[in-house]
């Protein structure tokens, strides 16, 4: 645009010196201020940055892509919230990104992946399970439950309150009850 501007501003200053100004057409006197204007901002603007080569769109030393990650983890973790799991791929991210974690990138890579997988596989076969299923695990979780240390029980219980009334459930927790039975002893 620059090379353009030029060869306008010196086509109409050619043209208005070879005659007096005041012979000059109006019109062609307003071209040429414009083009002066042109030249004179052009020429006070910064010349434009060189282009940023595009940023890594792998994990250096992998293949794998973070738009990858962001989208296991969506798929994966879904009982997390959306801003939950942006907060779960952001930390990912930092981690992987650190240049002292290099060595260790793809194995963590690997190690997250597997276990990604198997919280969704968990969770698809949570979702197959007949009533009855449901209720046999119930029973397991109870019985699991009860050789927790008390203080490992409690934080249990407040999680599962926490997590029933995030999903909508409008009668609270009583008496150390949650939803899939008794947590603490009467």
């Amino acid at each position: 645009m620059r090379a353009w501007c030029c060869r306008i501003v010196l086509v109409f200053s050619a043209a208005s010196w070879t005659g007096p100004a005041f012979a000059a057409d109006p019109v062609l006197m307003f071209l040429i201020g414009i083009a002066r204007d042109m030249l004179v901002s052009a020429a006070t603007r910064p010349a434009p940055a060189e282009p940023l080569p595009p940023a890594a769109q792998t994990y250096p030393g992998t293949v794998v892509e973070p738009w990858q990650l962001r989208r296991l983890i969506d798929d994966s973790f879904t009982y997390l919230s959306s801003q939950q799991r942006r907060a779960l791929f952001d930390s990912l991210n930092n981690v992987l990104l650190e240049p002292r974690n290099a060595a260790m990138r793809a194995p963590m890579i690997e190690h997250f992946v597997h276990q990604a997988l198997a919280v969704r596989a968990a969770q698809l076969r949570l979702s197959q399970l007949s009533e009855r299923e449901m209720q046999m695990l119930a029973r397991e979780f109870r019985e699991e439950i009860t050789d927790l240390p008390e203080e490992e029980r409690r934080q249990l219980l407040a999680i599962l309150e926490r997590r029933a009334a995030g999903a909508g459930r409008t009668e609270p927790l009583v008496a150390g009850r949650d939803p899939v039975g008794q947590l603490t002893p009467a």
